[in-house]
């Protein structure tokens, strides 16, 4: 450790690694994809802490069976498994383990090895049966005594068993945490799989039923409808009620005579109807035969969810989980209950094991009690909220049965592109249709609304969009303050009464000089709102922006291709460049993603000694077993340390050790499709934006007009923490550093010490920040992240 560690981290290390109990990690039950991240996590985080770590191979059944299947883990075993799906220690079910006799055994096999901290990686079942044998550790001891097996000095030295827990779960049907591992991942296969078979249905004009998995839980059904715009959904917490034949039928014919060629149907395996009766995609697809003679395919995805690379969202996630955990069972005692790490908006928590375990029987026992309502209260509010959003979405009101508000709201994207753009239009085009209001689509950005290029939109133009990259809309850079009255005049041509801007730091800045004008036009004493979309993710308010997902996922997925091209030559070191401006998010997050070494950035100032650090530090790993280095560097991070300068000085060091690749990644990553999280993240952010227009609208009218000149009539909707707020504009001046347009504090940076230590560099880590004990019901009473969570 660096002689600059603070006091806190040191009591923290030397209290653990002077204890002599080790780590063991293992993977229960189904795999799913992340699972090799947090392995991987905390093998590292543990060595790093001084602690030995090893590997329990196939699960609970390896514990039983011990011998070659409890392995210590070195550094290089966790190399270059972060991209691979599954679990590389294996998984497996384990009936012996149900039994005392077969837990006595495990609890033999782990003080051979000094293990009394155990971290578990698996769903509800494999989490209560780490809970079950920790509360028999003592007793197992004491059997073992009296069979001569261990001595009173051992059973004394290793008195108690440290339980946490990581939720790795597909299907996220673990209550107490946003997201389980692994369930990124399997919306990405499910919206692939999508996106692909849309291209195929319009061709012939055809109805699609999934299937998805879910057996008790249908949130990858709901949320993939949401990220997809399907027709129709079926799962388990809110089955249909009496006549939903007719009212499907209905939809579709609807929607298939309004001119659209495709329409999609999501089943989870698990739906049923009110009576308790299976609704299977067999069933479905018969009745669209029948009753309306559509030709109709059905495509059962099966295991295919739970396969191929995991997202760059859960190979963070599984990263910053399995470093908490080692945390946790630094900072355990004897009376620290076994937890499971959690995420809850963006941050990292502890949550007592036993509490989301009986949450989690909780919604299962409403099920089968046929109380549907309460288990979708039970399921979370960021659950609840999605179906609420896909319901409003997806079922338009007939013209008798709309509300009219005679208001008229224009919506624009201002900026550069971003994916998940089009779902945020979408989302607040028909939410404002369904409360009333007259929509107005502005092309161009500020551009478009100069020059008067505006007109009404309805709620099937924006059908088919939220799949869509870039910006339908289209979007520009162009600031509205040097054509303020123009902007008024069409204002009060159109009789516009509220603006919704999508975009990035120009949208903000853009807001701003509209907000300022009120000063000398009234039209713009009107609620403006503005919802962050930008791949930097740079804009002041939010710790998240649309858009940055996907861009992420394109700069994890393209160093993993180039890492692999290298797979079979000689060592190799690949220096890529990222964008971002001069915010180091993108570079920072990929890092930790793709298992960087470094990251250069702009908010982190970096020398050429720290530069010949690095080189020196990763000369060293190469000359191990390591084949390949990764360095990231922000485009803007430094005027003078260029990427070309950056690749020329690792080569000439590396020379007779590794050489050396560069790559610039350039606008690769603001194209392509929106990934899952982008299109439900611009989706509910857009419709709860679109909910405080028509508050404030109502709010400020008086007399015949909207007139709304507050500091709080002009904000800006952002993700902090766990909730989203509503910011005046106005307020954020003092949070911005406009010069270089980033915030000038950003919540990410405490993650960056993270990739170094997974990186293998000795540095200080500030504990200070970690996960608190927290309770299942206080997660579920807080008006939360209906918001981060996908």
């Amino acid at each position: 450790m660096e002689e600059d560690a603070s006091q806190s981290d040191k009591k923290l290390l030397e209290n653990f690694s002077g204890s002599g109990k080790a780590i063991g990690v293992l993977t229960s039950g189904g795999d799913a994809q992340g699972m090799n991240a947090a392995v991987r996590a905390v093998v590292r985080m543990g060595i790093y802490a001084g602690s030995k770590v090893y590997f329990i191979h196939e699960g609970y059944q390896g514990m039983v069976d011990g011998g070659q299947h409890i392995v210590e883990a070195k550094w290089q075993d966790v190399s270059s498994i972060l991209q691979v799906g599954g679990t590389v220690i294996g998984s497996a079910r384990c009936k012996e383990f149900r039994t005392r006799e077969g837990r006595k055994q495990a609890a033999y096999n782990l003080v051979t090895h000094g293990i009394s901290n155990l971290c578990v990686i698996g769903g509800d079942g494999s989490l209560t049966g780490a809970n079950l044998f920790r509360e028999d550790w003592k007793g197992l001891l004491q059997e073992l005594i009296s069979d001569g097996k261990i001595d009173t000095g051992t059973a004394e030295k290793y008195n108690h068993l440290n339980i946490v827990g990581m939720v790795g779960s597909i299907d996220n049907d673990f209550c107490g945490t946003d997201m389980t591992i692994g369930t990124d991942s399997a919306l990405h296969r499910i919206i692939e799989v999508v996106d692909a078979i849309m291209t195929t249905a319009q061709s012939h004009q055809r109805t699609f039923v999934l299937e998805v998995m879910g057996r008790h839980c249908g949130y990858l059904a709901l949320v993939s409808a949401l990220a997809c715009g399907a027709d129709w959904v079926f799962i388990p917490e809110s089955p249909p009620g009496d006549g939903w034949e007719d009212q499907m039928c209905q939809k579709l014919s609807e929607n298939r005579s309004q001119g659209t060629r495709v329409n999609i149907i999501i089943v989870a395996e698990g739906a049923i109807d009110r009576k308790g009766k299976a609704i299977s995609s067999s069933i479905v697809k018969d009745l669209v035969v029948k009753r309306l003679g559509f030709d109709t395919r059905v495509t059962i995805l099966g295991h295919v969810q739970r396969g191929g690379t995991p997202s760059a969202f859960d190979r963070i996630l599984a990263s910053r989980m399995g470093v908490e955990a080692v945390l946790a069972l630094l900072e355990a005692s004897v009376t620290t209950p076994a937890c499971v790490v959690s995420l809850f908006g963006n941050q990292a928590i502890r949550v007592p094991l036993m509490e989301c375990v009986q949450m989690t029987q909780e919604v299962q026992k409403a099920m089968d009690e046929k109380k549907f309502d309460e288990a979708v209260k039970l399921r979370g509010r960021s659950f609840e909220n999605n179906l609420n959003i896909y319901k409003s979405l997806s079922h338009r009101k007939p013209d008798g049965e709309q509300p009219s508000s005679n208001f008229t709201v224009a919506v624009l994207n201002v900026g550069a592109p971003a994916a998940g753009m089009n779902a945020a239009v979408r989302s607040a085009v028909r939410t404002g249709i369904s409360q009333g209001h007259k929509m107005l689509a502005v092309t161009d950005g500020f551009d478009g609304f100069i020059k008067g290029q505006i007109k009404e939109i309805k709620w099937g133009d924006v059908g088919g969009w939220v799949g869509q990259g870039g910006s339908l809309l289209g979007t520009k850079r162009t600031l509205p303050a040097k054509d303020a009255e123009a902007i008024a005049e069409q204002i009060r041509l159109r009789n516009i009464n509220a603006i919704m801007l999508v975009g990035g730091f120009e949208a903000y800045l853009g807001l701003l000089e509209l907000s300022t004008a009120r000063t000398t036009y009234d039209e713009f004493c009107i609620p403006m709102v503005m919802v962050p979309a930008t791949v930097s993710n740079n804009v002041p308010g939010s710790d998240f922006s649309i858009g940055a997902d996907t861009a992420l996922n394109a700069i994890t997925d393209t160093c993993d291709r180039i890492k692999q091209s290298a797979s079979g030559t000689k060592r190799r070191v690949f220096i890529i460049e990222t964008m971002g401006g001069y915010c180091g998010y993108l570079a920072s997050m990929s890092g930790l993603s793709a298992g960087a070494d470094v990251a250069y950035i702009f908010e982190e100032k970096f020398d050429i000694r720290e530069l010949q650090s690095n080189v020196e530090h990763l000369t060293g790993k190469m000359k191990t077993t390591v084949q390949r280095g990764l360095v990231l560097r922000n485009e803007n991070c430094s005027e003078n340390y260029t990427t070309d300068f950056i690749y020329q000085l690792y080569s000439e060091e590396g020379k007779g050790v590794f050489d050396c690749r560069k790559n610039v990644l350039g606008h690769m990553q603001q194209g392509g499709s929106p990934s899952p999280f982008d299109r439900n993240f611009g989706t509910k952010i857009a419709a709860k934006a679109m909910q405080w227009i028509s508050r404030k609208l109502k709010e400020t009218y008086r007399e015949g007009r909207v007139f709304a000149n507050s500091p709080d009539s002009a904000c800006l909707l952002g993700m902090r923490r766990r909730t989203l707020v509503y910011q005046p504009v106005a307020e954020l001046k003092d949070e911005t550093d406009f010069q270089h347009r980033i915030p000038k504090e950003q919540w990410w940076l405490k993650l960056r010490p993270l990739m170094k230590i997974l990186a293998k560099y000795k540095i200080s880590y500030d504990v200070s920040d970690a996960g608190q004990m927290e309770h299942v019901p206080r997660l579920h009473t807080q008006d939360s992240q209906q918001s981060i969570t996908i």
